[in-house]
């Protein structure tokens, strides 16, 4: 069976709304929709809808893809851990060699559950934000 049908931890899949859901319900994050949507925590981009760039492109057609998510990572050893698990539906382009991000087409993000997903956008969060709004946000689950 797909993931897209069960989810590896038994949730619904994911949708670009949950991406949008997630994000919001972080705290101190700011959108900002002046172009494509650009979430943001301390002053820091942690997750951005990308415009149709040359480096990301379907190999067949060469047809620039028009739905890439950027998503930050804590490092080079997660990108590299995330992009080697052929399971998960994230890739990267040479222009984010050396940069701490994944990619993701939103057409595929459905292969994640959103329970996955959510996982994914906090860990955006997390690599990018403060230390204040951290520990704030790590109390406020530990209390839950």
């Amino acid at each position: 069976m797909s993931r897209q049908q069960t989810g590896t931890d038994g949730s619904r899949p994911a949708t670009v709304e949950d991406i949008h859901q997630i994000a919001r319900a972080l705290p101190g994050v700011t959108l900002s929709e002046a172009g494509p949507n650009v979430y943001q925590v301390s002053r820091r981009s942690f997750l951005f809808f990308r415009n149709a760039r040359p480096d990301a492109f379907d190999p067949e057609t060469g047809e620039r893809y028009t739905d890439v998510i950027v998503f930050w990572v804590e490092s080079e050893l997660e990108k590299e851990a995330i992009l080697a698990d052929a399971s998960l539906p994230f890739f990267t382009t040479p222009h984010f060699d050396g940069h701490p991000s994944v990619l993701l087409r939103a057409s595929r993000v459905g292969e994640l559950s959103r329970d996955e997903l959510a996982g994914f956008v906090e860990g955006a969060w997390l690599s990018r934000a403060g230390p204040r709004a951290v520990a704030r946000w790590t109390r406020g689950r530990d209390a839950v």
